[in-house]
């Protein structure tokens, strides 16, 4: 039975001559073509045209099986006009996938990567994935992983997957092994910012610390100072009212010398952290026994002391990273305030 001749708009302007090559495609189909046209977008099929023939005679024919024959005329048709309608990639945006990857038309195989992205859901994600697989495809690689993780419920009921873990077990152990290490991430990054977060609230007690001792705020203040008393509690930071009642309860407590007060060993453990964070080995910081746990520190080097440098530089990382976060003005401010900043050594209860 001879092959039917299908007709084909090749959506250019340009005169084209006689074809003078035919695709023969699935269901006994040829589609009429130009050589020159085909050689110049696709190397592969220039290899093709270019392979010498048994008899000169006979007709140039390129076989294209294994897809339906409208997908074929869809490539054709881009190898013509490099455009391709949202139409023909609902239709065939898996099988102009697979063409373009075997006949190396980058052009066209990005452009059905963009479609196929836009058109994943939990019923295809399985067949994209595999395509991607075998299509070399790793940023729609990484868009079907990612929605496999995040819908896996969803996406383990569909007939895909379970033809997926009859047939391809290494691709299901891949996958299942891609959502562990994505939890293990985001538990890692929960972790982290968890961290962070605390690293922040202690750079802001250590900045608070000193502004109640050089500055004084509603309760608290500079010993040989006057402070101006307010009701309101404090704006410039969160926890300075809370340090201030630490610090008023730390000052009357009556079992803080034998080391049975849990606020007050709070409180200790907040001013040695200052005296890690402080840069001035003299005795010009205000903030009490900053000196005293300095001097310390040099004359006994106690086992804990590297966790407590590496916790200071963690807060004065977080220091660094909030201020950089800061707009320019007011980081600009806060560094002319931290020059000025003259303060005095002690502080007493307003």
């Amino acid at each position: 039975m001879a092959p039917k001749t299908v007709s084909i708009d090749y959506q250019t302007t340009r005169v084209l001559p006689e074809p003078d090559i035919f695709i023969h495609c699935s269901q006994g189909t040829r589609i009429p073509a130009h050589a020159a046209v085909l050689a110049s977008v696709s190397p592969v099929l220039e290899n093709f045209i270019d392979r010498p023939r048994k008899h000169r005679s006979s007709e140039k024919i390129i076989q294209i099986h294994g897809v339906p024959c409208d997908a074929v005329i869809a490539f054709v048709g881009f190898l013509y006009s490099s455009r391709c309608t949202e139409e023909v990639m609902d239709k065939y945006g898996m099988h102009l996938l697979a063409l373009s990857h075997v006949y190396l038309v980058p052009q066209l195989k990005q452009r059905c990567i963009k479609g196929l992205t836009q058109r994943l859901t939990t019923e295809n994600v399985v067949d994209v994935l595999q395509l991607a697989r075998l299509c070399d495809a790793p940023d729609l690689h990484l868009r079907c992983m990612k929605l496999l993780t995040y819908n896996f419920k969803a996406v383990e009921a569909t007939e895909g997957w379970k033809f997926l873990v009859k047939h391809d077990p290494w691709l299901e152990l891949d996958i299942l092994r891609f959502i562990d290490e994505h939890e293990t991430r985001k538990k890692k990054s929960r972790r982290y910012r968890m961290e962070q977060g605390l690293y922040g609230e202690l750079s802001e007690a250590m900045e608070c610390l000193e502004h109640i001792c050089s500055e004084g705020c509603t309760h608290v203040g500079p010993y040989d100072a006057e402070v101006k008393r307010e009701k309101r509690p404090c704006g410039r930071f969160s926890t300075c009212e809370g340090l201030q009642v630490l610090i008023r309860h730390f000052a009357t407590c009556e079992k803080r010398m034998g080391g049975g007060c849990v606020r007050c060993k709070r409180m200790w453990q907040l001013f040695r952290l200052h005296s890690y964070v402080c840069h001035q080995t003299d005795s010009s910081c205000k903030v009490p026994f900053c000196r005293q746990f300095q001097l310390k520190m040099q004359e006994e080097k106690r086992k804990d002391d590297a966790k407590w440098k590496l916790l200071a530089r963690k807060v004065a990382s977080a220091k660094v990273m909030s201020s950089l976060s800061l707009p320019k003005r007011k980081r600009d401010e806060e560094i002319r305030g931290t020059i000025n900043n003259h303060g005095i050594r002690s502080f007493k209860l307003l």
